[in-house]
């Protein structure tokens, strides 16, 4: 029945079963306290330095603290979600591994393919960051690249790239540990501004808290408008009601990365109670410090003075540090450059570890060679590190990133949509399974997620969208014309004629 085989689904019990084949298995030595390590590790990187204050000069003025606060609440949501998942079905993948046991095999390999997009090009963009700050430190101009004829090549980005390659591949542990030093570096920066910048607090500042809105200058239009403005033609504004929620959608990606803690589902000790412990007690975190610092940021300055091409900030865009210069701390530029460093390495290194353990799973299963899911006498995936690893370099060496951030964004909400459709799918499908952590008011909460995940996609441009479409395309073609053929799952089925491929097929396409 070849209409039927991309439906065919893998149970929760063989997904399970398949974590202790001797040759494709990896060890279990993480704790909640690893997990909300590496939760804040990737969440907790440039955005904090930058977005914070980019965002209440352009858009929402003082009301930044409260677009924090709603787009925590919307990534709540989601994370609801992914921790009752994770706590179910257990295994590497992620996203991917609970699409295969709720959606079919074709729609899990979509959402793979779609997690190598996310974590790879945002583990090459954000190395791109990083030597900029690496730049600044160092005292050059602009970031590490050199011009070897008419190739830029950023030899900073290879340097990080390569160090972390060579860290994940030691071990997850070690992995864990050096993520828990950096990530105590980058706090204790992000406390430290918080504590001095109280003391230059002006209550005024924070008057008026939601600005009168006003017309919209970026003139965005054609490909480079969202697909709410394309669709509808309604004009964005800056403040106002408006500038608030445009503001929500903006920081709600200064929370990417907490679905990372997923992937490590497989290493994770006791994982029905860690994972959602480190799910929920990484947010938690990163919103707290998130809302201490847009407070303290718009309490030391008025919000006009954070806004582009004011005299303050120029022709520049405001930065944290930006809030701390117009008050003579002109130490805080260093501090913020180290933080910065700090920050985005343990981003990279999350998100690449993130990368790999999503192709081991699709390795694993077949979809991509079964050679690459071979795990080392540490337990783990060093022919996927490697080559991972290898690829994410030459992206960000050789590569412009620029406006591929987007896309980085649009599949990340992509992921979450799925995931929270596939608990309310999975709750009627198996209700007999065992969960560590429940999403409470189920539907309502997962369809509120979806609803705020699918409006956060609409405020993304027309060209992400035909980008990711794309992309997507492409890897249909992918699967199609290699995964279905040499899917484990097809071919045990293929291989046991009293397993019924109707009975693999997920209860919502039979019907």
């Amino acid at each position: 029945m070849p209409g039927v085989g991309i439906w065919r689904t893998k149970s929760v019990e063989q997904s399970i079963a398949d974590t202790d084949e001797p040759d494709t298995r990896l060890r279990r030595e993480l704790t909640a306290k690893d997990l909300t390590v590496f939760g804040v590790a990737v969440v907790i990187g440039a955005g904090i330095f930058t977005l914070t204050a980019r965002t209440a000069g352009d858009v929402a003025g003082p009301a930044i603290s409260l677009a924090f606060i709603l787009a925590a609440v919307a990534c709540g949501l989601a994370a609801l979600c992914y921790a009752e998942f994770a706590s179910t079905v257990p295994v590497a993948g992620s996203a991917y591994t609970f699409s295969y046991a709720t959606f079919g095999e074709c729609v899990a390999w979509i959402i793979g393919w779609d997690l190598i997009l996310e974590f790879a090009l945002a583990a090459a963009v954000v190395s791109k960051g990083w030597s900029l700050y690496l730049g600044n430190v160092l005292g050059f101009s602009g970031s590490t690249t050199a011009h070897i004829g008419p190739v830029d090549f950023d030899w900073g980005s290879l340097i990080l790239i390569g160090g972390i390659t060579l860290v994940l591949a030691i071990g997850t542990k070690v992995s864990s540990r050096v993520s828990a030093v950096i990530t105590a570096i980058k706090i204790a920066v992000v406390l430290l501004v918080i504590a001095v910048g109280a003391f230059y607090i002006n209550k005024a500042n924070y008057s008026p808290y939601i600005p009168p809105a006003e017309g919209s200058e970026s003139g965005a239009s054609g490909l480079h408008q969202s697909l709410f403005s394309f669709l509808t033609g309604a004009e964005g504004s800056t403040y106002g009601w408006y500038g608030l929620l445009a503001a929500a959608s903006l920081v709600f990606f200064a929370f990417i990365g907490f679905d990372v803690v997923a992937t490590t589902a497989e290493e994770t000790k006791n994982p029905q109670k860690a994972l959602p412990r480190g799910i929920l007690g990484s947010l938690a975190i990163v919103t707290v410090l998130y809302v201490a610092v847009t407070l303290v940021l718009t309490g030391m300055v008025k919000y006009t003075d954070l806004r582009s091409g004011s005299p303050l900030v120029g022709d520049s865009s405001a930065t944290l540090a930006t809030a701390f210069e117009a008050h003579g701390i002109t130490w805080a530029q260093t501090a913020i450059n180290l933080g910065g460093l700090a920050g985005l390495t343990t981003v990279v290194m999350v998100m690449l570890l993130g990368q790999t353990r999503v192709l081991f799973a699709m390795s694993r299963d077949g979809l991509l060679p079964r050679g690459l899911a071979k795990t080392g006498k540490k337990g783990t995936p060093v022919r996927i590190t490697l080559m991972v690893g290898g690829v994410v370099s030459v992206l960000a060496a050789f590569f412009p990133m620029g406006t591929l951030e987007e896309m980085v964004n649009i599949g990340t909400l992509f992921a979450f949509v799925l995931v929270c459709i596939g608990v309310v799918v999975l709750r009627r499908t198996r209700p007999d399974l065992p969960r560590g952590f429940r999403v409470p008011l189920v539907p309502l909460f997962p369809i509120l997620a979806v609803l705020a995940c699918g409006w956060l996609m609409l405020n993304l441009s027309v060209e992400t969208w035909i980008r990711f479409l794309v992309w997507m395309a492409l890897g249909v073609a992918i699967y199609l014309s290699y995964g279905r053929r040499n899917s484990v799952l097809g071919r045990r089925l293929a291989a046991e004629p009293d397993l019924h491929e109707e009975e693999n097929v997920p209860e919502l396409v039979r019907r």
